[in-house]
């Protein structure tokens, strides 16, 4: 069976059912057991509900749309657009209004119709990927961050207010969103972005992150000691070491030319995503075997299941930052789990690190956080862990 949510907003509950709308979830379907939707939406949140964005990786509705339905979406899309365009003109808030109380119903019955018919289309036509568990969990995760507000304001950053250009950029941030809205999909090896119109946190300047502060009491750090050196390893089977990695592959992997470890670092990575690249000999990290096991000569497919069309030249890069990618996303959903019901939360996430925004209360559970996210799905990776009271002055935290 087929429905699709009204809202995508807790507070807004009402589904399109059955050739109805309905308001009143007392009316819902007892279960929603093998339903079907085109996205995740909190209202209606049942584990058991099969999502066809996810099915169709990504893909839009018109993206998504079979050919004999695609007049009919494109009409039903304008009248969409204009109605969207009139609120913002008269400057309604959608995260506060539900939009079935704006629109005609009987509009909003005839572009759900389509839409069951089009999530219709896509499970007809789309076998499950093998990544779809993990890509459910991460969107509904991405949805509780996209309707949290951030906490944003000026308390002790004197020092970028009295500099004209940090000034000039922090006063942009102020005055924009003030919430992330992540894309799943907004790179094809996993890795988040973000929509237009989102706060910037992936690409904001670092000395500007002292604007943000936590909604509890600290803003709690996680990130992977060398996360992709450590994929490698992991995937190769290879123990971890338990000291950091780049000072390691200095002392048993790189040439005695190398003194430093930025030099390591540096020569490492680009030994390890060049192909051509011979600096590196007869290593533990086994280029040939990881290329050999994960790529099929048109598709990566990583541990997670992730399947990525790509040439060979890029198949390795694409194989250790994707499944670097998933195993940090992995392991912010199961940390959002410890925290259900606690007042902390996960804020956000930035690449390779995953921050809490962690209330007093629970700092007992600090090292339970730590052992989640150092304990993923195919090795222990040593973590790097800090705090403080905005997301700038992050200082190393031993516990």
């Amino acid at each position: 069976m087929y429905f699709q949510a009204v809202d995508d907003k807790r507070h807004c509950v009402g589904i399109y059912y059955d050739g109805h709308l309905v308001f009143d979830p007392s009316k819902f379907p007892k279960s929603l057991n093998n339903f079907k939707t085109w996205r995740y939406s909190g209202s209606i949140s049942d584990d058991s509900v099969k999502y066809g964005w996810l099915m169709c990786g990504g893909k839009n509705l018109s993206e998504a749309c079979p050919e004999h339905l695609k007049d009919i979406l494109n009409k039903q899309q304008k009248k969409m657009r204009a109605f969207k365009k009139s609120f913002e003109l008269a400057k309604v808030d959608f995260r506060e209004h539900c939009f079935f109380d704006l629109v005609p119903h009987d509009f909003l019955s005839e572009f759900l119709e389509i839409k069951n018919q089009i999530t219709k289309h896509v499970f007809d036509n789309t076998e499950t990927p093998e990544i779809y568990d993990h890509l459910a969990s991460v969107e509904k995760l991405l949805y509780d961050i996209r309707y949290r507000e951030l906490n944003l304001n000026v308390k002790d950053c004197r020092g970028i207010m009295a500099n004209y250009n940090f000034r000039t950029a922090a006063n942009k941030i102020l005055n924009g969103q003030n919430y992330i809205d992540y894309n799943l999909f907004g790179t094809v090896t996993g890795r988040l972005a973000t929509y237009p119109g989102s706060f910037p946190i992936l690409t904001m300047k670092k000395e500007l992150r002292m604007l943000l502060k936590p909604q509890n009491d600290w803003f709690l750090s996680l990130d992977y000691n060398g996360a992709e050196a450590r994929t490698v390893l992991g995937l190769l089977d290879i123990e971890q070491p338990d000291c950091d990695v780049h000072e390691w592959n200095l002392k048993n992997v790189l040439s005695s030319n190398i003194k430093t470890r930025d030099e390591a670092k540096k020569t490492f990575f680009s030994w390890l995503y060049n192909p051509d690249s011979k600096v590196v000999q007869d290593s533990i990290y086994d280029r040939e075997r990881l290329i050999e096991e994960h790529y099929d000569g048109d598709y990566v497919t990583t541990a997670f299941g992730r399947k990525i069309k790509v040439d060979e030249y890029k198949a390795l890069n694409y194989i250790i930052q994707s499944t670097t990618a998933d195993l940090v996303n992995d392991r912010a959903v199961h940390i959002s789990k410890l925290l259900e019901n606690k007042k902390s939360f996960v804020s956000h996430i930035v690449h390779d690190e995953v921050v809490i925004d962690l209330h007093d209360d629970d700092r007992d559970l600090v090292k339970d956080i730590e052992n989640i996210f150092s304990n993923n799905k195919i090795a222990k990776y040593k973590t790097n862990m800090k705090a403080a009271k905005n997301y700038y002055d992050l200082e190393t935290l031993n516990v």
